[in-house]
């Protein structure tokens, strides 16, 4: 971290202003007097808005889009902040964006012990601390019986689909089940083509290869084709 210079506000300072500004401003929005639509939100209400700038994130950082980048970080930002402000309104649980940073804060600590902690492991490599990270989330997680647990079943096929091989590996069950083979002979066979995708999203992530993002490069190279000749 480097020294301000002077007359230069401390990096930590500018950010915890920026950041009290901008709930200021999502209170001022939410309450009475505010903006009408703000008012009548619900967190089931702003659920496609969290899931469309997710995407919108994605698709600056594949892009390299600096100035798209900083634009998608505060729309997430924001819908952080505006279902942590429709949360203090709970009647019977309320919480609110200070309690879920100290909640983060908390994890972040407790599950990073090599950092952390006064007899940290500083050496300690990449795939340790995803095993370590792993181990103490299914403790603070005991109704998760399963390394499969934890999903998202709402999440893109492809995309649930990776992730359950990774943590199969992980587990060391991926060689124990591993996905079927079956070759697809006929494009109505539906399951045999599923065992087929399966066997690609295994061979990917054997390769270390993001199915998700490889098959948004191999789509938008045929999107652009499909396009000029339209055109």
């Amino acid at each position: 971290m480097t020294t301000p210079g002077p007359g230069e506000v401390p990096r930590t300072a500018r950010q915890a202003d920026a950041l009290a500004r901008a709930v200021a401003v999502l209170d001022r929005l939410r309450s009475p007097g505010g903006c009408p639509w703000y008012a009548v939100q619900t967190h089931a209400s702003l659920l496609p808005y969290a899931v469309e700038e997710a995407h919108e994130l994605v698709e600056a950082v594949e892009a390299g889009d600096r100035a798209g980048l900083r634009e998608e970080l505060g729309d997430v930002l924001l819908q952080v902040l505006v279902h942590a402000r429709v949360a203090e309104e709970h009647e019977d649980d309320p919480f609110d964006v200070a309690d879920v940073a100290e909640a983060l804060v908390a994890k972040l600590v407790r599950r990073n012990p090599h950092v952390f902690a006064a007899d940290g492991d500083e050496g300690i490599d990449v795939a340790a601390v995803l095993e370590r990270w792993d181990r103490l989330k299914r403790a603070e997680k005991p109704t998760r019986t399963s390394a499969l647990d934890g999903v998202p079943a709402t999440i893109g096929a492809l995309a649930r689909a990776q992730k359950l091989v990774a943590r199969a590996d992980q587990a060391g069950l991926l060689a124990a089940a591993p996905p079927s083979t079956r070759p697809v002979g006929d494009a109505a066979d539906v399951e045999a083509l599923g065992d087929a995708l399966l066997g690609l999203v295994a061979a990917a992530h054997r390769a270390g290869v993001d199915t998700e993002a490889a098959l948004r490069r191999a789509t938008a190279t045929w999107e652009a084709a499909a396009r000029r000749a339209e055109g």
